[in-house]
């Protein structure tokens, strides 16, 4: 019998004690650890493709503002939620499936002050613990790639959804070219890679009551962060606090994958908004 798809995640994301690798390269790079900041944490805090500037540009393509209650799905050790607490005033709830990430975004959320404003649970996107209309605004960034069954996961968002919240996110989608190069950061293999093309994706959003308000195909702009992240790693070697912080394998093989990946149309990345239809429940 093979592992559950609990177990596949985590055994990808958090097979090992990522809090302590963050201490330890932490203090490598000289950080004070009884008074971290946001900007320590920075060069690998927001684990998706463009880092903290592509948080940023998702907030305000999605018209964030102060006082909206936000669930940030697939949270991570937590970078994105920290962002838009910090930077953009929202009460943020952060869940994830990897039990590594969410011990990991406990520690350093409550280590650079912000544990009032920002929370995490460790849960299953498919069966959120939260109550009906909790949330004025879902959020994801680079999680979809890795469920399969998309359909339950956007009636999961909608449900959580007040009527009229909006659902915000950035994901990686199929190109015109079939087949992607592994491994990449999301997937060491197809077993954990679920890419479907946008007209798919927009169909599925669409059934689960929620109408697109937003769409940006952002693979050009991340093309060149790509190349600009692979070029200092070769010129440089690999940082103390970089992508390696929680990735410990294969770091140089993923980026090259998906840059190849993006730069022969079998992937695209993309920004999008949606709002929850006030009727559609």
């Amino acid at each position: 019998m093979g592992p559950t798809y609990a177990e596949a995640v985590n055994k990808h994301y958090g097979p090992t004690d990522i809090s302590s690798r963050i201490i330890e390269r932490l203090r490598q790079a000289g950080r004070d650890i009884g008074n971290l900041s946001r900007e320590d944490l920075a060069p690998f805090d927001e684990f998706h493709g463009g880092g903290r500037e592509s948080t940023r540009e998702l907030a305000r393509f999605a018209r964030l503002r102060p006082g909206l209650d936000v669930l940030d799905v697939g949270s991570g050790i937590g970078g994105p939620a920290r962002t838009l607490a910090a930077e953009f005033g929202c009460q943020v709830t952060g869940m994830d499936l990897t039990e590594e990430f969410c011990r990991a975004a406990v520690m350093l959320t409550d280590m650079v002050g912000l544990g009032g404003k920002v929370r995490f649970r460790c849960a299953n996107a498919l069966e959120m613990p939260f109550a009906d209309a909790s949330f004025d605004v879902v959020w994801s960034q680079n999680t979809l790639m890795n469920i399969e069954d998309k359909a339950p996961l956007f009636r999961e968002i909608r449900r959580v959804l007040r009527p009229g919240g909006m659902f915000a996110f950035e994901t990686v989608l199929a190109g015109t070219v079939p087949g992607i190069h592994f491994p990449v950061f999301w997937a060491d293999s197809s077993a954990l890679s679920f890419l479907v093309t946008p007209a798919a994706l927009r169909g599925l959003l669409s059934s689960a009551g929620m109408g697109e308000t937003g769409w940006d195909d952002t693979t050009a702009r991340s093309i060149v962060n790509q190349k600009k992240r692979k070029a200092a790693m070769q010129r440089d070697g690999p940082p103390v606090l970089g992508l390696g912080v929680i990735v410990p394998e294969d770091v140089l093989a993923k980026m090259d994958n998906v840059l190849r990946n993006n730069e022969e149309a079998r992937t695209i990345t993309v920004q999008a908004a949606y709002a929850a239809a006030e009727n559609a429940r």
